[in-house]
Formats: structure tokens, sequence, C-alpha cells
């Protein structure tokens, strides 16, 4: 689970040092991807689940929400 959270951080990390140069939707979908899986990894280690496979659907679920949003600006 470490390992995991460890990925997620490097995640959001580099989704923000690497947005200065995207538009607005792709910031969303990057910004959304890097949250969402952080919720997602967390959720599933609270309930006992995989937290890579937290990670991964709550990177698609923020990533398709976060382009959504971005598309509105």
């Amino acid at each position: 689970m470490k390992r995991v959270l460890a990925f997620v951080a490097i995640l959001s990390v580099a989704s923000v040092v690497g947005c200065t140069s995207m538009t607005p939707q792709q910031q969303g979908t990057v910004s959304g991807a890097a949250i969402g899986a952080a919720a997602g990894a967390g959720i599933a280690a609270i309930s006992g689940g995989s937290g890579w496979t937290g990670a991964a659907v709550g990177a698609v679920a923020g990533g398709v929400i976060g382009n959504i949003k971005g598309k509105q600006h």
C-alpha cells in the first residue's frame, strides 16, 4: 500500500509541474486523474481492497470528470 501511495504522490507532483504548457482541458484531465487515483487508493485501503485497483479506477473516473470540467473553461 505504501508503494501505491508513493506512486500517487509522484503522479500528483508530476501533474502540477507539467501543467504550465497545457490547455485547460488537458490540465483538468491530468489533475482529475491524479486526484481520482489518490481518492481511489485511499478508499480501497479503507475498505480492504486492492490499492492498485482503486487507484486505477479512481484515475480513470477522475480523468474523465476532469476532462469534462476542463472543456467547460
